[in-house]
């Protein structure tokens, strides 16, 4: 299951209102960190699929969600469960630390 992309339009339905914990990935074509986790996000997203589900949100294309939720710096990553923000980090970083990441926030 790869990454999924998100607007702003459809932000509610594939995030606030998932039935799995949704990690949101606020990332932006420029931005290196965020094509150097990239591919990490996509694996664990194949990994965990249907425990999580790994979703992406272009913040040049999208600016609602990522203001609503107070980003500041990309990559921005949020952990959502049951509608709510669980866990947030910035930067980038290797698939073991982001996978841990996750594990202890679900």
């Amino acid at each position: 299951m790869a990454t999924v992309a998100v607007t702003d339009a459809t932000f509610e339905a594939e995030v606030t209102n998932a039935d799995l914990p949704v990690v949101v990935d606020f990332w932006a074509e420029w931005c290196g960190p965020c094509k150097q986790i990239g591919p990490a996000l996509e694996e664990l997203s194949d990994e965990l699929a249907g425990k999580v589900k790994i979703v992406k949100v272009n913040v040049d294309e999208n600016p609602g969600s990522p203001a609503q939720l107070g980003v500041r710096g990309i990559p921005a990553l949020f952990l959502f469960k049951d509608g709510a923000v669980v866990s947030n980090k910035t930067g980038a970083a290797p698939k073991a630390a982001l996978q841990g990441w996750i594990n202890e926030s679900l």
